[in-house]
């Protein structure tokens, strides 16, 4: 429970950092508008409560499909289609900048302990993997 809540700190952390980029902030804008436009189109063709709905938009956008609620409808089917295509797109577009700000954040910590330490910067990097993501190899 701790790590769980440690991992949360640190994102709403990361969140508040990344909101004042603007690119960023029209980024969220744009995923809480398709989960509202997902929401309110479940809700209003598919007939499920406002919760499920909410529900559904999300666990289709992450492509965990549980399973649990299908549309029904033809016209549910063709939107999930679509809205999959769209969704899927700015999600992806949205999160990508969150784990490129944790993965610089990260290799800058690794670079400051190796200047503290003087200790070559190859030392631990056993795959290449640092090398390769500062452009060095």
């Amino acid at each position: 429970m701790i790590s769980f809540l440690f991992t949360l700190v640190s994102f709403l952390r990361v969140l508040r950092k990344m909101l004042k980029d603007p690119k960023f902030r029209s980024l969220l804008y744009l995923v809480v508008l398709i989960l509202t436009v997902g929401t309110i189109f479940y809700h209003n063709v598919e007939g499920w409560r406002w919760i499920d709905s909410l529900y559904f938009s999300v666990i289709t956008l992450a492509t965990v499909g549980y399973g649990d609620f299908t549309p029904k409808t033809d016209l549910g089917k063709i939107f999930t289609i679509i809205y999959i295509f769209i969704g899927l797109g700015i999600l992806v577009g949205f999160i990508t900048p969150i784990g490129e700000y944790i993965v610089d954040r990260r290799l800058e910590k690794i670079e400051k302990r190796n200047q503290k330490e003087k200790t070559p910067e190859n030392e631990f990097d056993f795959s290449g993997v640092l090398g390769k993501l500062k452009g060095k190899r």
